[in-house]
């Protein structure tokens, strides 16, 4: 199975992206002599096999569709989820305001359905690593699931740690942290044992009162360089006839905070 590959055609086996009327996608591993069936009609995986990225097919009622290689954000969207997943617009602020490339060592606790860790195995490349901790092993056994989709090789770059947190990290000298919990004030001592000096902090809370108690622990426990954001993202309809903003944008998600530790 393959999610991004530098072959021009899709092959068996591929992970790709079927896009029909009104941007509907679906997502699928091509399989030799399987159907993909839609309210439009059958698609055959022998028509979509060997075929150029971007080709245009037709089911069996003569809808058309667009075959792609499916992107990150189609994976983060797409994942099999228990619990509330991380959003695109959410997602992709803290990969920069946490320095997260090629290479970084990561953690990351509160795996949940594995969205997030979807998209820091992706970017860190073969070089870096990603320790995911969470408490609940049938979360940690989803997640590992979700990640095999993107393709053979990219488990490899992350452990998952069945840990509770208050315990500490087994790892130092991490490049960057990220809590997705309720009640990050409670780790940030863990946090900074773990850090690199003047490492990356982030975590994502939904409610007021939760940002202002770890204010509050951030200056007892040494944390400077301080922000609380949201992003809000709105979509267009992309029609040149009627642009105009589409009936429903993508609001409040959650708070995102960063900080970084100084020394004492």
């Amino acid at each position: 199975m393959s999610w991004i590959t530098s072959r021009e055609r899709a092959g068996e086996g591929d992970l790709i992206l079927l896009i029909g009327s009104k941007q509907k996608y679906f997502l699928f591993n091509l399989i030799q002599g399987a159907t993909f069936q839609t309210h439009r009609g059958i698609v055959n995986h022998d028509d979509l096999i060997d075929q150029k990225w971007g080709s245009e097919i037709f089911s069996h009622k003569g809808s058309p569709f667009y075959i792609f290689q499916p992107g990150i954000e189609e994976l983060i969207m797409t994942t099999k989820r228990n619990t509330q997943i991380m959003y695109a617009k959410d997602i992709g602020y803290l990969l920069l305001k946490l320095n997260i490339i090629s290479g970084k060592k990561i953690i990351e606790a509160g795996t949940g359905s594995g969205s997030l860790t979807q998209v820091i195995a992706a970017v860190i490349g073969s070089e870096g690593h990603l320790y995911s901790y969470e408490m609940r092993p049938e979360m940690q056994n989803l997640a590992r699931k979700n990640l095999k989709r993107l393709g053979v090789g990219i488990e490899t770059r992350v452990t998952f740690i069945e840990k509770d947190i208050e315990n500490g990290f087994d790892q130092n000298n991490i490049d960057a942290i990220f809590l997705d919990v309720p009640n990050p004030c409670d780790y940030l001592k863990q946090v900074r044992s773990a850090l690199a000096p003047g490492g990356f902090f982030g975590t994502i809370l939904p409610t007021t009162n939760q940002i202002i108690k770890l204010l509050i622990e951030f200056r007892r426990q040494h944390f400077t360089y301080i922000e609380v954001s949201e992003i809000m993202l709105r979509h267009y309809q992309a029609e040149a006839t009627k642009l105009r903003p589409t009936d429903r944008m993508v609001a409040h998600t959650g708070y995102l905070i960063f900080a970084r530790p100084i020394s004492q």
